[in-house]
């Protein structure tokens, strides 16, 4: 009798558990037995018999529920079992208290152990994900919770990066880019400030900084605040030398590649003005290969080595991140930057208005974590970041404001449409309606004309700022961003541009007034942005480069 009132408990926790693994799940994990009668040898037996898995018992039997799931995990995020325990209560609704050493949960004023329930079990992979069920009976019979051991991480900004598999080495890369993301932020840290901030214990964080500094990506730079009382600890910084990111931008009438090291300081930059328009794919990237050579060339003089290559383009990027599907002011269609480019580097290619955008993410400091970044050059793109991230839309084509009509029997646009914003507000368009002819720095000295009182330039600021806030209101309307961020060329030309931009905006937008402000960035934005993505990408997943 009793041993037909196990099989028929395990059967019902076993069919729960079945509910929640998937059909290819590795059924060699063992189960995690947890509860008063799991040392029972027929609750055991009756166990492994109907699963046909192998059985643990938690050693430590005074830790709950959670917390000997993490224990039995091997504890792969390095984190106490108790925190482990208390941070998984307080999402179920409990609050946790410490006492003679042993984690208890209480629910109102009973204090309740999960192991004085009469059954519970739970499968425990190798990848740090627990599935635990409760086997209570009634109406909670079979309830699942699944709890990952792992903290939360950030996603990378730019979201090029495919996320790391839950398991153990996919565990350790998580924990080493949360150790160099927690330097870097910071500038310097000690080891203990290191697991103070990312929830590891020390011998943990240790282990991590040994192999990223092994690896050259963190230096050790000696004791910490030496007049302190105690033993001071060693301060780390991110590493000036080792991997470095490559930015390089195809502008219609420049090329530009900077490298920049994991702490953010550009290390080498060329600049070669040239005119692009009408000129092939191949020998543009011809002249780009060469300007990255020699800016990869002055980087490792100092130490560094290329991580990658970020691409700006004045055009659509398809998904694979290095066609450039059409760039009307290059007359571009179709094209594959990664034939032709340096095939040794990791390739990304993207468009000029979502490297800036992203830029003033990591770099500006003036921008909400919800802002729609305006770019203009020659033409004028943009981008939409809500929640710090780059919204790219369903083919990745999000952001081209510069081919929304403004009047729609306007000026014919190289995109084959008519009354394009460019034929207003692009750089080209504002030149000449100033009476000045393309060359360089033309923007520069139409901003000295403005500043000198110039009517003609600051006739031609008015118009584009204008044009600019008629293109924008549907933009605010649909997308209601918490700000406007001009960067690019309107940065040096705002002080011109929003009287006449912010007017049309308060006249037209439905919504409470949205606030436009001037790029922290400048006009380097589209180039900083792709080299930090870089960057970025390393100190996201550091074993990469390791």
């Amino acid at each position: 009798m009793l041993q037909a009132a196990y099989d028929g408990a395990v059967h019902a926790l076993l069919g729960a558990l079945d509910a929640v693994l998937d059909a290819e799940a590795d059924r060699s994990e063992p189960l995690l037995l947890i509860g008063g009668g799991a040392r029972g040898t027929a609750w055991q037996e009756t166990v492994r018999r109907l699963s046909g898995r192998p059985v643990q018992i938690p050693e430590a039997r005074e830790l709950v529920a959670l917390g000997a799931a993490a224990q039995a995990a091997g504890l792969l995020s390095g984190e106490d079992p108790a925190a482990v325990a208390r941070r998984w209560g307080t999402a179920r609704g409990l609050s946790w208290r410490q006492s003679n050493g042993t984690s208890r949960r209480s629910s109102g004023s009973r204090p309740s152990s999960p192991m004085r329930h009469p059954c519970w079990m739970g499968i425990m992979g190798r990848d740090g994900t627990e599935r635990v069920e409760d086997g209570r009976g009634g109406a909670e019979a079979g309830a699942t919770r699944e709890r990952t051991l792992t903290a939360r991480q950030e996603r990378p900004a730019h979201g090029t990066r495919e996320r790391l598999a839950d398991t153990q080495q996919g565990m350790r890369r998580r924990n080493l880019s949360r150790v160099m993301h927690a330097v870097a932020a910071q500038g310097t840290l000690s080891r203990a400030a290191v697991a103070s901030r990312i929830g590891l214990t020390r011998a943990a964080v240790s282990t991590l900084v040994d192999e990223l500094i092994r690896a050259g990506l963190l230096d050790e730079l000696g004791p910490e605040r030496p007049g302190r009382v105690g033993r001071p600890g060693s301060a780390l910084a991110v590493s000036a030398r080792g991997p470095a990111g490559i930015g390089a931008e195809i502008g219609v009438d420049h090329l530009a590649v900077c490298a920049v090291d994991l702490r953010g300081e550009v290390r080498a930059r060329a600049v070669r003005r040239v005119g692009n328009r009408g000129r092939t794919p191949r020998p543009v990237l011809a002249d780009l290969a060469a300007l990255i050579r020699d800016v990869a060339g002055e980087a490792e003089l100092e130490g560094l080595r290329p991580a990658g290559l970020a691409v700006a383009v004045p055009g659509l990027v398809a998904r694979d991140t290095h066609t450039v599907v059409r760039a009307p002011n290059l007359d571009w269609h179709d094209a594959d930057l990664g034939a032709l480019l340096p095939s040794e580097l990791p390739l990304t290619v993207d468009n000029e208005a979502n490297f800036g955008a992203l830029a003033e993410l990591w770099l500006g400091g003036a921008a909400p974590a919800d802002f729609l970044h305006v770019s203009a050059e020659i033409g004028i793109g943009a981008a939409l970041v809500v929640d710090g991230q780059l919204l790219r839309g369903s083919r990745g084509f999000a952001g081209e404001l510069g081919h929304v009509p403004v009047w729609p029997e306007g000026p014919q646009c190289a995109c084959g449409g008519r009354g394009c914003l460019e034929q207003y507000a692009g750089e080209e368009a504002v030149l000449r309606a100033a009476g000045l002819a393309p060359g360089a720095d033309r923007v520069g000295l139409l901003a000295e004309r403005a500043l000198a009182g110039d009517a003609k330039a600051r006739a031609a600021l008015r118009g584009a700022g204008t044009a600019l806030g008629v293109a924008l209101t549907g933009a605010v309307n649909l997308l209601d961003p918490r700000a406007v961020v001009l960067g690019g060329a309107l940065s040096r030309l705002a002080p011109w541009l929003l009287p006449s931009l912010e007017g049309e905006l308060g006249r037209r937008i439905a919504g409470p007034g949205c606030e436009v402000v001037v790029s922290g960035v400048g006009p380097d934005g589209p180039l900083l942005g792709a080299a930090h993505a870089v960057v970025r990408a390393v100190l996201d997943d550091p074993a990469g480069v390791a």
